[in-house]
């Protein structure tokens, strides 16, 4: 299954960075009996955050559709990392949980999120059907527009 998800990667132009260091008192990665809980990951690219503002402020949908998108791929990066370098190893995404940053009238946060949840599936298939939440907030570390976290299945 390991193949296959770095076929469609590959397939999808998408190279999984560095797994990003944690900047505070936590861990990005925390395995309890078959789940794998991942971080909240910002919209980082080359190691900085490539997606910063408000949504309905300064940043447009597509723009925070893209944040997301780079988060879902931090995540990815992250359960590589942990699982031994095997994704093949993720039986399922159960949940991912997106954070907007946004002014309190933007109400298209489902949109935004789906930038995330689009790319999992696409690279993990039918394993990377989710249950989610997508919530506005006021700010996010560094400025970002976007963080995501996420709880994943994974096999021995």
């Amino acid at each position: 299954m390991s193949d296959v998800i770095e076929g469609r990667l590959k397939e999808l132009g998408i190279v999984l960075p560095q797994p990003a260091a944690p900047v505070a008192s936590y861990v990005a990665c925390v395995c309890s009996g078959n789940l794998l809980f991942v971080s909240g990951q910002l919209p980082l690219e080359d190691g900085k955050v490539a997606v910063s503002g408000h949504l309905g402020r300064n940043v447009d949908v597509a723009a925070g559709q893209r944040a997301a998108e780079l988060c879902a791929i931090n995540i990815l990066a992250q359960a590589k990392a942990a699982l031994g370098g095997n994704l093949g190893r993720v039986a399922r995404v159960v949940k991912l949980n997106g954070f907007v940053a946004s002014t309190p009238d933007f109400n298209e946060h489902h949109l935004v999120i789906n930038g995330a949840s689009n790319l999992i599936a696409n690279v993990l298939g039918d394993a990377g059907k989710h249950a989610r939440a997508a919530v506005g907030t006021a700010a996010l570390p560094f400025g970002a527009a976007v963080e995501i976290d996420a709880i994943l299945e994974i096999t021995a």
